[in-house]
């Protein structure tokens, strides 16, 4: 149990690292905006290379939210659809739901390293600033191999019940009381 207690522990430790890349990625990007944005009140002018440097950013900021989504159990959940399902019909649904989410993961694992491979073109913020296409593309590969660290580290019972909308299921059990 110790070696899976770690790797729980590694994948608690990559989200917080993974949260903070994503916050320092939004203000970076929000910082580039911003100063297009004072220079052009100013000035009078426009700075050409703001906002294709910002874009840039997107896609981490949008890939690695989604890793970060998953490990909180913050993503779509289907809670009416398993309201009206028994206990077997949802356990194997978890199965299902594990196994998809790992196939998701290694394929995006496997293309987008293929693509991060291919990739060769540059962006051209402007005359001076040259963006490697890899830049992006590394996106995808480095998402595919968070979720399938949070995948595998996942416990069946405790991670994989937010995903279903099991926690508002069993809350729906509970008899209340007259407090």
């Amino acid at each position: 149990m110790p070696r899976l207690q770690h790797a729980v522990r590694v994948s608690d430790v990559l989200d917080r690292v993974v949260t903070a890349v994503c916050v320092g990625f939004l203000l970076v990007m929000l910082g580039i905006s911003f100063t297009g944005f004072f220079y052009t009140l100013v000035s009078g002018a426009s700075l050409s290379w703001t906002y294709s440097l910002a874009r840039l950013f997107i896609p981490w900021i949008g890939l690695l939210s989604i890793t970060v989504a998953f490990k909180r159990g913050e993503h779509i959940a289907m809670t009416s659809l398993l309201n009206v399902m028994p206990a077997p019909v949802i356990s194997v649904l978890r199965l299902v739901n594990r196994a998809v989410l790992l196939l998701f993961s290694i394929l995006l694992m496997w293309y987008g390293w293929k693509y991060l491979d291919n990739s060769t073109d540059y962006y051209m913020v402007s005359d001076q600033i040259q963006i490697h296409s890899a830049w992006v593309a590394a996106s995808l590969p480095v998402t595919g191999l968070i979720m399938l660290i949070h995948t595998l580290t996942a416990d069946d019972a405790a991670d994989a019940a937010p995903a279903f909308g099991l926690a508002e299921l069993e809350a729906a059990d509970k008899p209340k009381g007259n407090d």
